[in-house]
């Protein structure tokens, strides 16, 4: 008799720990859960950014490269804003008050580039010009002409901020 109770008792034993195993792997499939049994929202690629100029905002499409990732991390933490100036008749430049990883290459930059230089540069061309640069993305929707206006191509310093919203 105490032999068919321990009997009972391995497979009460076998059957718990299959229904435990089986719990934990339909755990592993459900939705991130927080502590309190909220779900977590998870992070989608970010794709685009937009430039604030005046009142316009301009939407950036992203390059897939590790500067414009590098970006957007600190885009993570708050907008940027800087001062852009004319240079060369083609472009304004600004200082991005971070330094991010390049990619350098030879490029012929066109109207609507925004472009890394030296690390620490954004470049937002209006015009054209080839050198070696780290392409950030490229502005959505505009023409040359619009974008010349919008930068105020040629007539003195704008004010940028940058942000993911």
């Amino acid at each position: 008799m105490a032999r068919f109770r321990k009997g009972k008792r391995i497979k009460l034993f076998v059957a718990l720990l299959t229904g435990c195993l089986i719990l934990c792997l339909c755990g592993c499939t459900a939705s991130p859960q927080t502590e309190k049994g909220e779900e977590t929202h998870i992070e989608t690629e970010v794709t685009s950014i937009y430039l604030y100029i005046n009142e316009n905002r301009l939407e950036v499409t992203l390059a897939e490269n590790a500067a414009a990732t590098a970006l957007v991390g600190i885009l993570q933490g708050g907008d940027i804003t800087y001062t852009a100036r004319d240079y060369g008749g083609f472009e304004k430049v600004g200082n991005l008050g971070h330094t991010l990883p390049v990619s350098d290459s030879h490029i012929t930059a066109e109207p609507g580039d925004v472009i890394l230089y030296q690390s620490n540069q954004i470049v937002l061309f209006y015009g054209s010009n080839s050198w070696s640069y780290t392409r950030l993305g490229k502005i959505s929707d505009y023409s040359a002409e619009e974008l010349r206006t919008l930068l105020g191509g040629g007539e003195g310093d704008i004010f940028v901020r940058l942000s993911l919203r």
